[in-house]
């Protein structure tokens, strides 16, 4: 499991050009069914033989990552650039990787300490600058307006706890990889279609044209959520370490949530709650009101620090929930 997510979190796709993340599922998915990936860069599995007399399953989980992307370039081949998600504060003197022509290197400029006169405040996006190290000339060989901008972290093991870029959403993606390896020749309640779908970062429209494509009879997005780490108010946070979260909200289905919430309990997995006001701001907003409706559930793995290159996540909580999605197929109890 750790060496696939090392993989998965290796590989770029920052939203809007996830070709190279999508090639790496194409190639993980091809081992359980008919895969492909579609013009949008979704990646869709088939699993198996399908049973025309069994309802069909959309396993969900997003292949794209947050970044940057470039907007300007001035006389002095600094770059400017636009953020794709990510957490301002966290930029000043970050190594990044800008994806042109070639892979260039990069850091996020940053004013030394000595030379600052605002100390209290996070220096603003469209106050920084990538410095590449090269003349204009020399940038705009390699570099055009458009080109995304990775902000590099590579996974590193942090006890029972590991740590990278990406961890939103590709150790969905490993749950979901790790399900289908259990679920091998074994009985399942549901025909599984699986979807890691693009641009959920920038609104969701991989899943929204996928789902409808796909017109499944139930769903379940899995995605990340917020694990407390310290001062976090524990009204809106999961804990690490202790199992997925069970997503309840006026836009999910009821029902489903009680099925997975009850498969939890037959099989003695442990999982937390996680209870939505209104959206959920994943996938499953846009598959739930696909063509005519989707019974649809989120499943989230709790992190630390999302949307940063250092997010944090639990292995257990990665074969946590890929053995729930496991007991929910073979039980089948919606």
């Amino acid at each position: 499991m750790t060496d696939v997510l090392i993989d998965l979190c290796a590989a770029d796709g920052v939203s809007g050009t996830e070709e190279n993340i999508a090639a790496l599922c194409e190639q993980y998915l091809s081992r359980y069914g008919r895969a492909e990936t579609d013009e949008f860069n979704n990646v869709i599995c088939t699993v198996g033989e399908h049973d025309e007399s069994k309802p069909t399953l959309l396993l969900d989980a997003h292949l794209d990552e947050i970044g940057m992307v470039v907007t300007y370039i001035d006389d002095s081949g600094f770059l400017k650039a636009s953020g794709i998600g990510l957490d301002e504060r966290v930029l000043s003197a970050a190594q990044v990787t800008i994806l042109g022509r070639r892979r260039l290197y990069g850091i996020v400029t940053s004013v030394p300490p000595h030379l600052q006169t605002d100390k209290k405040n996070a220096v603003s996006i469209d106050e920084l600058y990538i410095d590449t190290g090269l003349d204009a000339e020399s940038v705009k060989e390699i570099v055009s307006l458009g080109d995304r901008v990775l902000i590099e972290n590579r996974l590193e093991k942090m006890g029972e706890l590991v740590t990278s870029k990406a961890l939103d959403d590709r150790c969905c993606c490993a749950a979901v990889i790790y399900a289908l390896e259990l679920l091998k020749n074994r009985a399942c309640a549901y025909n599984i279609k699986v979807l890691f779908s693009s641009k959920e970062e920038t609104g969701s429209q991989g899943a929204k044209t996928a789902a409808f494509k796909i017109n499944a009879d139930l769903a379940v997005a899995v995605d990340v959520s917020f694990a407390k780490s310290h001062s976090e108010n524990e009204d809106y946070c999961g804990e690490i370490g202790k199992g997925a979260m069970i997503g309840f909200s006026p836009v999910l289905s009821k029902r489903l949530s009680c099925a997975l919430k009850q498969t939890a309990e037959q099989a003695g997995i442990d999982y937390q709650i996680e209870v939505m006001s209104g959206r959920t701001g994943t996938n499953a907003d846009v598959i739930a009101v696909s063509a005519c409706g989707v019974p649809t559930c989120t499943l989230s793995i709790p992190i630390r620090y999302m949307h940063t290159p250092v997010e944090m996540a639990a292995m257990s909580d990665v074969e946590n929930t890929g053995e729930l999605i496991v007991q929910f197929c073979e039980r089948g109890l919606f």
